[in-house]
């Protein structure tokens, strides 16, 4: 059987892995390489997510001084591994997590701003987006309606939930208590 950094090598080859990515990589503990090599496999990850995954990782184990085995086998991660759903949607999931773990604080502010915009109750027809990790200060509001009246209720909608919508921009960009 091929050893673990020779699967690994292979692996980065095929990916075209930057070379200071498959260092990093080689440079963890074998339990760390192996755990990383089976997660790229089972999720297919894309050369970007590999970066991603490997950025994390590293940033998590120096801020919780600890491997990234420990890391990989928490039990919400393995769920998000193993569980349903297309490979694609799973690695999705799994970096999301490993943002999550890396900035908590992040997390919580983003779990309160979906719960202030799930207490609006829009109608459906209205969706609102957080700016991808809180990146930047903009809410983006989409409205999908099909016929005048539809978007006239729609907007009347908007209207009365001005303040809200407000409040929720302080948020985001700071001004308020989150």
């Amino acid at each position: 059987m091929i050893d673990v950094d020779a699967q690994i090598r292979e692996l980065a080859t095929q990916r075209r892995l930057p070379p200071s990515y498959l260092a990093r990589w080689l440079h963890l503990d074998q339990s760390g390489r192996s755990a990383l090599l089976e997660l790229t496999r089972a999720l297919k990850f894309r050369t970007g997510q590999l970066v991603t995954a490997l950025d994390l990782l590293d940033e998590i184990s120096v801020r919780e001084q600890t491997s990234a085995a420990k890391i990989l086998a928490r039990p919400p991660l393995r769920r998000l591994v193993t569980g349903s759903g297309s490979a694609p949607e799973r690695a999705r999931a799994v970096l999301e997590e490993l943002r999550a773990i890396r900035f908590p604080r992040l997390r919580k502010t983003i779990g309160r701003l979906e719960a202030a915009i799930a207490a609006l109750r829009l109608p459906r027809g209205i969706r609102v987006l957080l700016p991808r990790e809180l990146a930047s200060d903009e809410l983006t509001i989409q409205l999908a309606a099909s016929a005048p009246r539809e978007l006239d209720h729609l907007l009347d909608a908007l209207l009365e939930k001005r303040g809200d919508f407000a409040r929720i921009l302080a948020m985001i960009g700071g001004d308020d208590d989150v």
